[in-house]
């Protein structure tokens, strides 16, 4: 494999080239210096070559009409075959330049949905996002519960919350733009946690990337979508429950786990 791969960056391909050691500085040898990838085992960048016919210029172009299919009604067919159609564009230009999210939602508006964060998701990880997480949140839920409820299950709890922002409408633009990477669920002034929240949201890089979610479930897989996507870095402080997203629910790298989150499978697992 070793010298397959070894042809292959002869001949130009992109993806090998991109996550070959060799080819960076001796002081930095990880696959990008800021993505989740370095710090969670993920060890390559996936870096695909455009598709035949296409070229850098061509792409651009379908970029262009992309920000004008995007206010037309019933247009998600178009959007969704020029958004398949721009993949490795979008893809080599997130691995190039690391542009900030709210630069790259300028440029690439589309991609902000909750429709086209799957199909990007699945477009690198050949898993679908929002129902694998949702299914592995059922499959577990009853035993969180025991385990929050639990002794210890109190710091559990605590640690999880660094990830939840729940305001009331006031000020709540304010209060987002502190944020660095969060799910927020907005509720009407004086309304309980018994009533629906007036909107559930996520926030990136103090910039509201989505909202009017169905659930806080939801948020929490279209963000882990996102940062697969944007290939960003888990918050240190949320770096266990991110990792639990991404190994217990999603089953991406499970072998590699976290004493703490290795431990808590293992608690899961007993409890079933």
């Amino acid at each position: 494999m070793g010298n397959y791969r070894t042809q292959l960056k002869v001949q130009g391909c992109p993806e090998v080239s991109i996550n070959s050691l060799k080819s960076k500085a001796t002081t930095d040898v990880f696959p990008t210096k800021k993505s989740k990838k370095s710090q969670n085992e993920l060890k390559l960048t996936f870096y695909p070559s455009f598709p035949v016919g296409e070229t850098q210029e061509s792409l651009e172009k379908v970029r262009l009409e992309l920000l004008k299919e995007i206010q037309k009604r019933n247009n998600e067919g178009v959007i969704a075959d020029k958004m398949a159609r721009t993949f490795a564009y979008r893809r080599q230009e997130v691995v190039n330049q690391e542009p900030l999210v709210q630069d790259f939602m300028e440029r690439w508006s589309a991609l902000f949905r909750e429709k086209e964060i799957n199909a990007e998701f699945q477009r690198l990880v050949a898993l679908p996002l929002e129902q694998t997480f949702l299914a592995q949140l059922d499959k577990y839920s009853d035993q969180f519960i025991h385990i929050i409820q639990a002794k210890g299950g109190a710091k559990l709890y605590t640690h999880t919350r660094h990830l939840f922002q729940d305001n009331s409408a006031e000020d709540v633009q304010r209060d987002l733009e502190k944020l660095t990477t969060a799910v927020f669920v907005i509720r009407k002034e004086g309304e309980g946690l018994q009533e629906p929240p007036a909107d559930i949201g996520i926030v990136i890089e103090g910039v509201e990337v989505l909202h009017d979610l169905t659930s806080v479930a939801s948020a929490c897989a279209h963000l882990l979508g996102l940062v697969y996507i944007l290939i960003l870095a888990y918050p240190k402080p949320l770096r266990f429950t991110f990792e639990v997203f991404q190994k217990v629910f999603m089953q991406l790298d499970p072998h590699k786990m976290s004493y703490k989150v290795q431990s808590l499978y293992g608690r899961l697992h007993i409890l079933q």
